[in-house]
């Protein structure tokens, strides 16, 4: 079986495991940069080419695409989906994940437990909003930024404001989000693949720091959800329609809450803490993927050659 991954790097360690994982369990694995990939379209018809050549021989791919290259990534893995390959998340499915807000408007209209959210575009506007979500501290969010870089924790409205004029001076959209309280030991991430959690781990914060979603300097420890956690994990990945997802919870009083859903989670610190052979799920969900691929009728043309 051939299996794609679809990232910049090969060097990474997501991407190299997920290669190594491949390979172990007997498939052909390649590492295809999308930026390397162009799309021709002419004649009511369109091609998918890497380096100027015929897309190699996909049976499913495993999409890492990068915020900074969602757009043209996203392009390619739609021309994938019209070519019938299986994807390990479809570019709907990211897009959906990374829309924040809207992201968690959906999966508050379907019943799943949010923090609540405050997004206006002026500074005094939030400011004066900030009681609807409990006052602070607050979780200030850009509704486009990365995992890591993307979240601050304001403790005062001296320091919301400020931080808030700022990044709406620099024109980033931002929203305010309510800071769950009590959540000591109860930061968690679950990783879902192909519908079921298969590790988890919580997250320390360092000392000092007030917690938040998962980010830099935390310590990581593997976690064992109880069984109405998991199935909060595994309904919210099903909601956005993630093959594979990272759900960020708080469980604080008051029940837990869905904060964040990430569509290309970084495996490492969650194998380190957990033990889990993450990339060797992954990798099976693919293959299975592909095994369940509807076979082409005769006489349809190859949509990429076959070596």
């Amino acid at each position: 079986m051939h299996l794609t991954v679809l990232s910049r790097s090969s060097a990474l360690y997501t991407t190299r495991r997920l290669v190594d994982a491949a390979r172990i369990a007997g498939h052909r694995a390649r590492v295809i940069d999308p930026l390397r990939c162009e799309v021709y379209v002419a004649g009511g018809q369109s091609t998918l080419l890497y380096r100027r050549k015929p897309m190699p021989r996909t049976d499913a791919c495993i999409p890492r695409i990068g915020q900074s290259v969602q757009t043209y990534g996203l392009a390619v893995l739609d021309q994938l989906a019209r070519l019938g390959v299986p994807l390990l998340n479809s570019s709907e499915a990211i897009s959906r994940s990374r829309a924040k807000l809207s992201c968690l408007e959906h999966l508050s209209a379907q019943g799943v437990p949010v923090p609540a959210t405050v997004l206006a575009n002026d500074a005094r506007e939030i400011t004066e909003m900030v009681s609807m979500v409990g006052g602070c501290p607050v979780l200030i969010k850009l509704l486009h930024g990365a995992e890591r870089t993307g979240v601050m924790v304001c403790e005062t409205p001296q320091s919301m404001e400020a931080a808030l004029e700022a990044l709406l001076a620099l024109g980033h959209d931002v929203m305010v989000q309510e800071y769950v309280r009590d959540v000591k030991g109860r930061d968690l991430r679950a990783l879902v693949v192909g519908g079921r959690v298969v590790a988890a781990v919580r997250r320390r914060a360092r000392v000092g720091r007030l917690a938040r979603t998962l980010g830099a300097g935390a310590r990581f420890e593997g976690a064992r959800l109880r069984p109405e956690l998991a199935r909060l994990a595994e309904r919210t990945a099903q909601l956005v329609g993630l093959e594979v997802a990272a759900v960020d919870m708080l469980d604080g009083v008051g029940g837990p809450k869905v904060f964040e859903v990430i569509s290309s989670p970084g495996i490492q610190e969650i194998e380190h803490a957990t033990g889990v052979d993450v990339a060797r799920v992954i990798v099976e969900r693919a293959a299975a993927l592909a095994r369940a691929r509807p076979k082409k009728k005769k006489g349809m043309a190859a949509s990429h050659e076959q070596a």
